[in-house]
Formats: C-alpha cells, sequence, structure tokens
C-alpha cells in the first residue's frame, strides 16, 4: 500500500542530516547527558537505543545510572552540575522515577535551553506563542512525519485525541502554528465520533489499543499514531489499522511515530549546542 508512512525511512533520513550537520561542525561535538534511575527494563532499553542513536550521529553520550534508592536531593544536585557544565549541551532525565522522587522538581531543575525532552515550562510557553526551538519530541516526530510526506497542514481540521503534558497538549500547539483548526479531545469530550467524521487530519495519543474504527472516520482522512499497546500479545496503536483502508494517509505500529521520537530528541540536542554556542539554528 502506497499511505503507509514509513517513520522509518524518515528517522533514517533526519539522522543522516543531522549526522552531516555535525560533522561540518567545528571544534568539540555535542554532548547529551542522560540520566536513568533504578532498573526499570523499559527504560533502559530506551536509553540504550538514544546511545546508539547518539553514536550514530555523532552525538557523545554521557550515562548516569542511579540507585532506585537514591534522595531527590542527590538527583537534583546532580543536575545542578549537569546545567553548570559546559561541556554538556543535553539533559535527559528518563522517566518514569520512582515514587519518592517528585518528578515536576527533578523537570524544573534541567536548564531550559538544555532540556533536549521539552518538557520544562519555559519551552511550553515558548511553544505557546511559536517561539519555540527545543520542542517535545514525539508531537515534533508528527509534525515532522506530515511535512516529509508534503501534507499541507495549513487550514486543515486537525482532531487531536489526548491531552496529556507530553504529547496532547503541545501537539495542539504545533498544529495551531502551521496554521491547522485544531480540535482537542479528551475522555470528557462527547459526541467524538462526529468530530473525527469532520477531521483531515486525526492525532491519536490515548493509549487504548485499536480505538479508532474504520466507521468513525471520512474517506481520505490522514492518521497519525502515537499509541504503543499490546492486543492478545501484539504490538498495535490505537488505530485500527483496517482504517488504511479509507486513509490516505496512515502510520503503522510499529514503525511509524516510534522511530521519529529519538530521532527529534538527536535533532534537539543539536540544536541546544547551536543556541549555547550562538550558532544559527
Amino acid at each position: 500500500m502506497n499511505n503507509i508512512i514509513n517513520g522509518t525511512e524518515i528517522a533514517k533520513i533526519i539522522k543522516d542530516e543531522i549526522k552531516k550537520n555535525i560533522e561540518d561542525l567545528q571544534g568539540k561535538k555535542p554532548c547529551l547527558a542522560v540520566v536513568i534511575v533504578g532498573d526499570d527494563y523499559a527504560s533502559h532499553v530506551y536509553v540504550k537505543n538514544k546511545n546508539k542513536a547518539c553514536e550514530y550521529v555523532g552525538i557523545k553520550s554521557d550515562t548516569y545510572f542511579l540507585d532506585t534508592n537514591i534522595t531527590e536531593q542527590d538527583l537534583l544536585t546532580l543536575i545542578e552540575k549537569l546545567n553548570n557544565d559546559d561541556n554538556v549541551n543535553g539533559i535527559l532525565v528518563q522517566l518514569p522515577l520512582p515514587n519518592h522522587i517528585n518528578e515536576k522538581n527533578i523537570l524544573l531543575k534541567i536548564n531550559p535551553l538544555k532540556d533536549v525532552d521539552g518538557f520544562h515550562p519555559y519551552n511550553i510557553g515558548m511553544l505557546s506563542t511559536n517561539n519555540s526551538m527545543l520542542k517535545s519530541c514525539t508531537p515534533a516526530g508528527c509534525i515532522e512525519l506530515l511535512k516529509r510526506y508534503n501534507v499541507d497542514i495549513k487550514g486543515k481540521n486537525a482532531l487531536v485525541i489526548g491531552r496529556s503534558n507530553i504529547v496532547g497538549k503541545p501537539l495542539s500547539m504545533m498544529l495551531l502554528n502551521e496554521d491547522a483548526t485544531v480540535t482537542t479531545a479528551h475522555t470528557k469530550t462527547k459526541n467524538l465520533e462526529y468530530l473525527t467524521k469532520q477531521a483531515d487530519i486525526i492525532i491519536v495519543a490515548i493509549g487504548v489499543a485499536n480505538f479508532l474504527k474504520p466507521h468513525m472516520i471520512k474517506e481520505g482522512a490522514i492518521l497519525i499514531d502515537v499509541g504503543m499497546n499490546r492486543d492478545n500479545d501484539k504490538l498495535c496503536g490505537d488505530i485500527d489499522f483496517s482504517c488504511s483502508q479509507k486513509a490516505s494517509l496512515i502510520t503503522p505500529v510499529p514503525g511509524g511515530v516510534g522511530p521519529m521520537t529519538i530521532t527529534m530528541l538527536m535533532k534537539n540536542c543539536l540544536i541546544a549546542y547551536k543556541i549555547q554556542n550562538n550558532m544559527n539554528v
């Protein structure tokens, strides 16, 4: 099918662009500090993939493996040290954190100019005024996929299903910044099917397997699936893939949005490096 958005292919193209850009830099290379607390298996796999991507594009990666029982104050002290280290351009604290650590306090401690996850309130505020350079990675990846497939977002009716601080909210703002007419839906939304049938672009990020069904969309809709679920032990997204019969474009799971998240992290690290070295971004 020629309506499948190949996120793996697009991620590779962008990583090659980043790699070339880094090769052209004069002097030291960008450095990403990754902090991981505890032994959560999924987090360790994710960090391993981040380190692999760093190696590919030419970003130096320093990983700090911390004991589950580390105090919040000790973690804050480490982040302050990284904030003050001119050799570190990006700081990423792998989530989730243990229950005894206040996640909000940790994320607020990160220097906004080194916040390569794009989670700091400063960067979210900059995004709301269309001035952000460090954008949340998964939403930025969704926008990049649309652009790389020559989707003209301007004037489109875009529906975001999900309102999380990590994906839904920043994604709605990014779509507004691209001149889409944006509706954000959530668990309290009434008549959701009415909204889905009106939408030109639907992005689903709610963590419910195969939630969006073919009868809920109009012919030719563009579908972006941020979900990652297991249904009968099979990996699937929030969009029933049989929607591909009606959609003009659709992302698969896996191989759609997923590969873009780490790729946009690499892009943010390069952007942070350029900002800190007074270079054009």
